[in-house]
């Protein structure tokens, strides 16, 4: 069993009851944490609030190198955390290493970079401007990505100067405590940074709502976000948010048909489809309708269900018994509103372990059930289309704006639609994502962003001098 991390050191709960954890492959038991209590919470913000004055008065340059040894440790202990998100939380281990663990190792980096080189003022007319650490960071993380959504809200938080409590999902917690590890060993002064684990409804709302919390940065669903900016909001925090997303894939009918649709599967089904960018709805011209749907099923029945650690795995579980149960619904209803099933279903493609088959609906017409909501799953919902300017209203005609991507015959024609989307990252004849630029959505996808910049500037204060 594990403990809190509070004030530099490891400590148990008050609450001395424990939280399962769940190797979704076996339905085994393979860990449990603390099941937080709000005298925890407390206790984690209250360190953190003791250690903001010092450690907001320490140097850039010397946050910079303890987030560089941090991310040193990290990349060292690479392939043990990989091991550890790939048996908690299902990912295959190629992906958990690649994207889960090496991906964050370089946020971490780019943060590090970015606290040595921090211009914390600067000259207006007669004014000094100044950029100061908004104080103590409430962080509550999903389950989907634990250590990436951990790494983008503390690194940022740390580079500019915060100190932070950390709440990751109860579901898939074990990344957090390595990224724990790390930060101990890397030297990070105690109570800059805390971790307390426990449900949402105890241990986040405890952590939104506490009076000495100044920043709350949350991912996870809309519904749960509402709430969240809910408790923040009665002490008036500031609150960064990063929700659902319902991603449309444009594909013009100038585009490579081929390789785009290979390329929308791939990123429909990407960690199991547990992805809030994914991209989920296909948008193709009806002249190339059937031809597309044919290559989407090819496509996605190369997608091998199987344990994260066998090679060949394309396509881990889903992270919980509760989120299987959830997708397949949405299979159900689906078919109920009329879509056709063309690949995948409902039976469950192995004996034990909360896999879903990699699925794709064809006759999907907007707002279908299945083409408005976040499933959180490997469902791919084709919609067809008679003109750019009706692609365009599809794919904005959700209430989320998180991603996106448009093909085309050239780069100027995509971007010239990608301008018309209502969504915080476009994806370009397959544009690679960058760890580096800003991530966050419009509408219900959220507020304010992640990553580069833009994320560090979520945790910091705006301060002018009149001179």
């Amino acid at each position: 069993m594990r403990h809190l991390y509070v004030n530099g050191s490891w400590t148990p709960s008050t609450s001395g009851e424990v939280v399962d954890v769940i190797n979704p492959a076996t339905e085994e038991v393979i860990d449990q944490v603390p099941a937080g209590t709000p005298s925890d919470v407390a206790a984690a913000v209250n360190a953190a609030h003791a250690a903001f004055i010092p450690w907001s008065a320490t140097s850039p340059a010397d946050r910079g190198e303890l987030l560089a040894d941090a991310a040193a440790l990290l990349r060292e202990r690479a392939d043990q955390i990989a091991t550890t998100i790939a048996t908690d939380m299902g990912a295959p281990y190629s992906l958990a290493l690649k994207v889960q663990t090496l991906m964050p190792a370089g946020v971490l980096e780019s943060y590090a970079q970015m606290a040595e080189g921090l211009a914390a003022e600067s000259r207006v007319g007669n004014s000094l401007i100044l950029r100061e650490p908004a104080g103590v960071v409430g962080a509550i993380t999903p389950w989907n990505y634990p250590l990436h959504q951990a790494v983008c809200k503390v690194a940022a938080a740390l580079a500019a100067g915060c100190t932070v409590v950390l709440k990751p999902s109860e579901v898939a917690p074990l990344a957090a405590y390595a990224l724990a590890d790390v930060l101990h060993d890397a030297g990070l002064p105690a109570g800059v940074f805390n971790l307390i684990s426990g449900p949402g409804p105890v241990v986040g709302e405890a952590l939104a709502g506490h009076p000495l919390v100044d920043v709350v940065s949350f991912t996870g669903s809309t519904r749960a976000g509402r709430r969240v900016a809910a408790l923040a909001a009665e002490s008036v925090k500031r609150v960064a948010l990063e929700l659902g997303g319902k991603s449309a894939n444009i594909i013009l009918p100038d585009a490579d048909l081929e390789k785009a649709v290979a390329s929308g599967v791939s990123h429909a089904y990407v960690n199991s489809g547990q992805t809030c960018s994914a991209l989920t709805r296909m948008l193709v011209h009806w002249d190339q309708y059937d031809d597309a749907v044919a290559l989407a099923v090819a496509a996605a029945r190369t997608f091998t269900v199987g344990d994260p650690f066998a090679e060949g795995t394309r396509l881990g579980p889903l992270v919980s018994a509760a989120q299987r149960d959830r997708v397949i619904r949405y299979i159900n209803t689906g078919q109920e509103e009329g879509a056709r099933l063309v690949t995948g279903g409902t039976d469950y493609p192995l004996e034990r372990g909360y896999y879903v088959e990699p699925t794709v609906f064809a006759g999907v017409a907007p707002g279908m059930t299945i083409e408005q909501e976040e499933i959180f799953g490997p469902v791919l919902s084709i919609v067809p289309f008679g003109s750019e300017d009706e692609a365009v209203a599809i794919a904005n005609g959700t209430p989320y704006g998180l991603a996106g991507a448009v093909w085309a015959g050239s780069e100027e024609r995509a971007v010239s639609v990608a301008r018309r989307l209502r969504t915080g990252q476009v994806s370009i004849n397959g544009g690679r994502f960058n760890a580096l630029a800003p991530f966050g959505g419009y509408k219900q996808s959220g507020i304010g962003r992640e990553l580069g910049e833009p994320g560090l500037a979520e945790f910091l204060e705006i301060k002018a001098l009149q001179l």
